[in-house]
């Protein structure tokens, strides 16, 4: 399976600021460029690994236009998800958007009786019909309760749901943002990951993109993990932005299929 895709960003500086990129694809050993721009001439950046192979690209930015490109082309399998016991405890407790705790009666009471591969199935499934998915619906701050209130959301709001039941479940399950062939519209992407039977294996409530082509870039216990741009300093806006992801043959996807990012 030969992958690739590629970002790019225009943000308007307004005044002296340290951007935080997470654009890169997780891990080592692909082809790929990432370029930044300020008035012609190229910044410095400099990469800081996070956890699970996560790649944080930090630029000094003076006010004015920074244009951000990154393109990437992976030819193998990437490195599955790894096994850590700490881990496993890490992704059960409630976290900033994924409120478990406010959330387990509710996920008891769907998902009584239900372990692994049938868990899974189930959570994606009911998350996925219980949801609308409306660009634009939800605002950065909402987080799991809020989005089944709304009944809405978009991805990182799917993702946010799936995680927050499985904890109420005592399942660690953790957020990824990806890189989607398949997806329409195209953008980053965001899926919940979640560790049954000795291993991680991702589920998209949204089932816009199959889940085999997926390619990792952030990996965390919600989007404060996993923002493609974070900033310190000066206020940034985004000007425009584009994504795009292709495969070389796209893969069916199944929800009741076990599924993990390769």
């Amino acid at each position: 399976m030969v992958r690739s895709a590629f970002s790019h960003l225009e943000l308007d500086v307004s005044s002296p600021a340290q951007l935080i990129l997470s654009v890169a694809v997780a891990g080592s050993g692909h082809h790929e460029t990432l370029t930044v721009i300020q008035n012609g001439s190229p910044l410095e950046v400099s990469e800081v690994t996070d956890q699970h192979g996560t790649r944080l690209h930090l630029v000094k930015a003076e006010a004015g236009r920074v244009v951000v490109d990154y393109t990437v082309q992976v030819d193998a399998a990437l490195a599955t998800a790894e096994i850590d016991e700490l881990d496993e405890l890490r992704y059960i407790r409630p976290s900033r958007y994924c409120e478990s705790d406010t959330l387990g009666p509710t996920a008891r009471n769907q998902f009584r009786g239900l372990t692994g591969r049938d868990l899974l199935a189930a959570v994606s499934s009911w998350v996925g019909s219980q949801l609308f998915y409306v660009p634009g619906s939800s605002a950065p701050t909402d987080g799991a309760v809020a989005t089944m209130l709304a009944r809405q959301g978009v991805c990182r709001d799917y993702a946010h749901l799936v995680v927050a039941l499985l904890r109420a479940l005592d399942v660690p399950a953790r957020l990824v943002s990806v890189y989607a062939p398949g997806l329409y519209p195209m953008d980053f992407h965001a899926v919940a990951e979640a560790f049954v039977d000795g291993d991680w294996h991702v589920v998209d409530a949204t089932t816009l993109a199959p889940r085999q082509s997926l390619m990792r870039i952030a990996t965390g216990r919600d989007a404060s993990d996993t923002a493609f741009l974070s900033t310190r300093g000066g206020a940034v806006s985004i000007h425009k932005m584009e994504v795009g992801a292709v495969v070389d043959e796209l893969p069916r996807d199944d929800v009741n299929l076990m599924v993990k990012l390769a």
